[in-house]
């Protein structure tokens, strides 16, 4: 079972099992590619998030057709045909009143961005990837890359799970109470969670705040 990051000397140290690394590695991953400078051929837009959420299209059933239920909102699940919705979370626009100049400013500034945040997620991966005895050592130089990755990590699968207000938390754990517990969703919610948990122990750890 997990442990939360703890100030050790120099070092931020959380407790870690081989599993818990690989899904946190894995998400870092899959945003690394969904940020990765390079453009990628208009088409080939596959989602990937897909496996993390597989099913939660399911959920917002009709009820006219018996299948009873709450709706998810609609947000959540498909990507734009130009851009997926998930970069406008990592990527705000500049000026949401003029598209045309909140595109120029995309152009000049996204691509180092993209490239800021890819490096952070790869330092993510790579400190997970090199854990011994179940022991996640960050320096502190690199717990604000982390830190910046595992939000980058959490927009995407909030905008995945149409979390964007409380309202929407809140329907979404209600939604979770009715599945089963071998239910996509629910596991889905429960790395988000985890990940929110996380992120919060390591703010605290460099802060000092686990000292207090």
């Amino acid at each position: 079972m997990a442990r939360a990051f703890a100030a050790d000397g120099e070092q931020l140290v959380a407790i870690m099992d081989e599993d818990e690394r690989a899904v946190v590695a894995g998400l870092c991953l899959q945003v690394m590619g969904l940020v990765a400078p390079a453009t990628s051929t208009k088409g080939e837009s596959a989602d990937p998030f897909e496996a993390i959420v597989a099913g939660l299209g399911d959920l917002a059933t009709d009820t006219e057709d018996g299948a009873g239920g709450a709706e998810v909102p609609d947000r959540a699940f498909g990507l734009d045909e130009d851009r997926d919705p998930a970069l406008d979370r990592l990527f705000p626009t500049g000026n949401r009143e003029d598209e045309q100049e909140a595109a120029e400013f995309r152009r000049f500034t996204e691509q180092g961005l993209r490239q800021r945040k890819h490096d952070g997620l790869a330092t993510t991966v790579r400190t997970l990837e090199s854990v011994e005895e179940d022991r996640w050592v960050l320096t502190r130089g690199q717990a604000p890359q982390v830190l910046v990755a595992l939000t980058d990590v959490r927009l995407v699968m909030g905008e995945r799970l149409g979390l964007r207000t409380d309202e929407d938390a809140t329907r979404l754990e209600e939604l979770i109470e009715t599945l089963d517990a071998d239910d996509p969703a629910v596991f889905a919610l429960g790395v988000y969670d985890f990940l929110t948990w996380l992120q919060e122990s390591l703010t605290r750890a460099l802060t000092g705040e686990d000292e207090e």
